[in-house]
């Protein structure tokens, strides 16, 4: 049986993924990250004050809510959310934002970067850097400032230096690229806290680590309501952050399935959608070794996704390792799937859901469906959908 508690290994590898595909001078960089990391992670007063800040600040522990007239109506198994969409910022983003923030004011860095998606990083990262007094800096592509703008005005308001980014896709994978060579004309002084469970080695795990807590209370909270664990967990799969939270605290428990839902967009027989782990193949990006859907010159393919957070063209390592021993088992959920999930929750349940979440939901619909009324699905509901109900309101020309 493999020990998942001591992963990676030393050089930041789950199985053959991750590592630090990266120049000798960044290596020294991460590596040194790496050993502040590991040094105050055992600080009883960085986790004292880390903790504090989860209850004070976050509202942490979120509740799991058992979502009655949503189950109902689809029959079948319970569905139960991990409410992540009620913490300060409205996501789990903020989890580990606060921890890099801490981090980086701990090594004497002078600014924070990073890239955002639907703006949900973005927002967590320039919270944690007011809240600790540091300098933030954001690259968010152009379309999803357009898509994003309740998120764009929280940031500006927040104190970041938001950098809209022009080129290529105009989306995710793009502002990684510009916040990474924004990253390396100072690497010395500079902190690029990096949005999930993606990135060279430390930052796959350090992320994992400090999502971590997403896992332990929901285990120990359906424990308390159900007195057993969950027949399946369910989370939406981009980079892989909420994912890799929910699913920790569970991967030594072999009779709980999980299930990582990625974006089929407009359809897998598309150009137009962003399922890393169902048709990606091995590669390099960003400094790590991942599953990524590439050309035949090993390029990253242009990606899409309606939820502006899921739209990367690779993975966390620790996700491909897991797909590979079949410990999870990723699916796909299309455009239309997810904005009936968004909707469907939303008017039965009164609780707006994040694009993201809602491909998780949608997921957790269809498979309801098909088992027997004492099951129990627990969902990580990521995100709450502010931020995009704008934008499905157009979408779906609703009457509002």
């Amino acid at each position: 049986m493999t020990n998942f508690s001591e992963m990676p290994d030393k050089n930041g590898y789950f199985g053959e993924y991750g590592g630090q595909i990266l120049p000798p001078e960044l290596v020294t960089i991460m590596n040194e990250i790496n050993d502040a990391y590991d040094k105050v992670i055992q600080m009883e007063s960085f986790q004292k004050e880390l903790q504090q800040l989860y209850a004070d600040y976050v509202g942490r522990p979120s509740p799991l809510y058992f979502a009655k007239r949503l189950s109902n109506e689809i029959g079948g198994a319970k569905i139960f959310f991990k409410r992540e969409d009620l913490n300060h910022t409205g996501a789990h983003k903020i989890n580990h934002c606060l921890g890099e923030a801490l981090l980086a004011k701990y090594m004497g860095k002078t600014k924070v970067l990073a890239e955002t998606g639907a703006g949900q990083h973005g927002v967590a990262l320039a919270t944690a850097c007011a809240l600790v007094d540091i300098e933030c800096e954001i690259h968010m592509g152009e379309i999803d400032i357009e898509k994003e703008h309740p998120n764009v005005t929280k940031m500006k308001i927040l104190g970041c230096n938001l950098i809209p980014v022009s080129r290529g896709t105009r989306t995710l994978k793009d502002a990684v690229d510009s916040a990474f060579e924004e990253y390396l004309k100072d690497p010395v002084n500079y902190f690029y806290a990096i949005g999930s469970v993606v990135g060279p080695h430390p930052f796959p795990k350090m992320v994992r680590d400090f999502q971590s807590i997403v896992g332990k209370e929901a285990k120990e909270q359906i424990l308390a309501k159900e007195n057993r664990l969950p027949d399946v967990l369910v989370a939406c799969v981009g980079g892989g952050s909420n994912a890799m939270g929910l699913f920790t605290a569970f991967l030594d428990d072999e009779s709980v399935k999980m299930i990582g839902v990625e974006p089929a967009g407009k359809g897998l027989e598309t150009a137009e959608h962003a399922a890393t782990l169902t048709l990606g193949t091995k590669g390099g990006l960003h400094g790590f070794k991942c599953y990524i859907l590439q050309d035949q010159q090993g390029q990253p393919l242009p990606v899409y996704s309606i939820a502006s957070g899921l739209d990367y063209p690779g993975v966390g390592p620790q996700h491909c390792y897991l797909k590979d021993i079949k410990r999870v088992v990723y699916e796909t959920i299309d455009d239309k799937e997810c904005l009936d999930a968004f909707m469907l929750t939303s008017r039965l349940e009164g609780i707006i859901p994040a694009l993201e979440s809602s491909h998780a939901i949608a997921y957790a619909m269809k498979l309801a469906k098909n088992m027997s009324k004492e099951k129990i699905i627990l969902v990580n509901l990521s995100g709450r959908g502010d931020k995009d109900a704008d934008f499905v309101a157009n979408y779906l020309s609703l009457n509002i």
